[in-house]
């Protein structure tokens, strides 16, 4: 078993933290993300959520990605020229903390375009501070291009933007340097333009990096270690995101699924509860499962993932320090089914490593599992809102009943007037977030699992 390290540390105290922060990417097609090809801000989000920070991207545009859409203010097709002329309108709308300027294509080397770009580059700056003064803009050097003639500009560009930054001489304006370390003949796509996976990620560190020394410390710090638990085709592999406790020894476990409609998702959607319940002394793992907008699966492709998690827990339930007679599958809507699914696993059936001891299902979409059930199905924490729009409040009494009546422990929290999720965790967290987490951890510690 190969395991990777990634983040260190622990939730901090005595150090000021990072308050909630807004990041909009200003640019063109590269920010914007393509029918081909995908922007740097969803890797970038990933580094920054896995980070600790809280903080949320904004723009009056958005785009696909793994989690959803993410909001932005790229336009493809269009150059800074076109930016200067709304950047004014469009910052006021959106006045966002940290603005990030990746802007220098769509224009031509005949054209002698530098002069003019220049200026607009200069123009939105002023804009912005003339707006909000305690702004932070990131300008960045352009990534270079192999589409020569047309792009050859790029290079003498980029010196103009190192001089505009340094002439200017304001702390709200730093220079980022994506150009240096980007190497279009192995990071951009076939048109030798736009990134490729490997120069988004590149794209993202260099972001990152460059925001990381604006920011204050993150309000947490995970220590999670990433660990492939099953290989796919072409080479991908999908991701057990484990958090071990303090102590060395023999413990429970929690494994979470995320939500997503089987489409998006991902499984930093439970760091949070992973930390927490690590730090109560349990082996906490967070796992990814094929989603279609990645893998154009089906739901039954994504429980297989999720048979396979549970089963390699507890083939490798030595070296994590797990106990496998002491495994919760937990999840939230999709994952709430597939968790769901796992417990109807009947425990005399060959899949039976991949049945779970216990679950805690946040409002799961289970309306198409009612037949599915049967006797001796684990215990079950069922927490649901009443106005769900995935699952109504008749069928979630009727499924938990039908649980019960099968002689099975099911406890049930309904949350009145909350909606599907009755959290985001990508937004601000409220009280029900507090309220849920404790709902399970006295069920945890009812059911022995502490």
């Amino acid at each position: 078993m190969s395991i990777l390290f990634l983040f260190s540390g622990v939730a901090l105290f005595g150090k000021e933290k990072q308050p909630r922060f807004t990041v909009m990417g200003l640019g063109d097609s590269i920010t914007e993300g393509g029918s081909n090809f995908s922007s740097y801000l969803y890797p970038l989000w990933e580094k920054l959520f896995s980070a600790g920070y809280e903080f949320d991207f904004i723009g009056p545009r958005e785009s696909p990605c793994r989690i959803g859409k993410l909001a932005h203010c790229g336009f493809s097709g269009k150059n800074i020229e076109f930016l200067e002329s709304i950047a004014d309108s469009v910052y006021r709308r959106y006045p966002s903390d940290f603005v990030l300027i990746h802007a220098g294509h769509n224009h031509s080397e005949n054209d002698k375009p530098i002069e003019g770009m220049i200026k607009a580059y200069q123009s939105i700056i002023h804009k912005i501070i003339v707006i909000n003064p305690k702004v932070r803009i990131l300008l960045a050097k352009v990534i270079p291009s192999g589409k020569l003639p047309k792009y050859s500009y790029i290079s003498e560009l980029n010196r103009e933007i190192e001089l505009l930054v340094d002439s200017m001489k304001l702390k709200q304006v730093i220079l980022v340097d994506q150009y240096k370390n980007f190497d279009w003949q192995k990071m951009t796509i076939q048109d030798h333009v736009h990134p490729n996976e490997l120069g988004r990620e590149q794209m993202a560190t260099v972001w990152f990096e460059s925001l990381q020394h604006q920011l204050k410390e993150p309000p947490l710090k995970f220590k999670v270690e990433l660990c492939s638990y099953k290989a796919l085709s072409m080479g991908d592999t999908l991701k057990a995101h484990i958090f071990l406790p303090k102590k060395s020894g023999v413990h429970a476990a929690i494994l979470y699924f995320f939500a997503g409609g089987w489409e998006v998702g991902s499984p930093l959607q439970f760091y949070r509860e992973c930390a927490h319940y690590a730090a109560q002394g349990m082996v906490a793992i967070s796992f990814d499962y094929r989603i279609s907008y990645l893998y154009q699966n089906t739901r039954e492709d994504a429980f297989q993932d999720a048979k396979d998690a549970v089963r390699w827990v507890r083939e490798h339930a030595k070296k994590l320090g797990i106990d496998p007679d002491r495994i919760v599958v937990a999840g939230a809507s999709a994952g709430g089914g597939l968790a769901t699914m796992l417990g109807c696993i009947d425990k005399n059936r060959a899949e039976k490593q991949s049945r779970p001891n216990s679950l805690v299902l946040y409002y799961p979409v289970v309306s198409y599992l009612t037949n599915m059930l049967h006797p001796d199905m684990p215990p079950i924490l069922y927490i649901i809102g009443s106005k769900d729009e995935f699952t109504p409040r008749d069928k979630a009494f009727e499924f938990c009943e039908k649980v019960r009546n099968f002689g099975n422990i099911c406890e049930f929290h309904l949350f009145e007037n909350c909606h599907h999720p009755i959290f985001y965790y990508r937004k601000p967290l409220t009280n029900y977030y507090d309220k849920i987490l404790s709902i399970t951890d006295k069920y945890l510690k009812k059911q022995k699992y502490f």
